[in-house]
């Protein structure tokens, strides 16, 4: 299951976030960004429950994330 994860931070805890990402398995990319958002992170994940218990139980843990918004993809039938 492939999904994107973009992620608010606290202020000036962007890189403290983006090295917590990379020690997550299931990371396969993070770009930090200008906008609304901070961090942009492309997920995958063996199934819904493992992307749900990836998001709620690590990246929302982590200090310094302040929201998370998650959009799953789907390929293009």
């Amino acid at each position: 299951m492939l999904a994107f994860v973009l992620i608010t931070c606290d202020a000036g805890k962007d890189k403290d976030v983006m090295e917590f990402l990379s020690k997550i398995d299931e990371v396969r990319e993070a770009y930090e960004v200008y906008g609304s958002y901070d961090i942009i992170v492309k997920l995958e994940a063996e199934g819904e429950a493992d992307l749900k218990r990836v998001v709620n139980e690590v990246i929302r843990r982590i200090d310094g994330v302040k929201s998370t918004l998650t959009m799953i993809a789907y390929p293009a039938s």
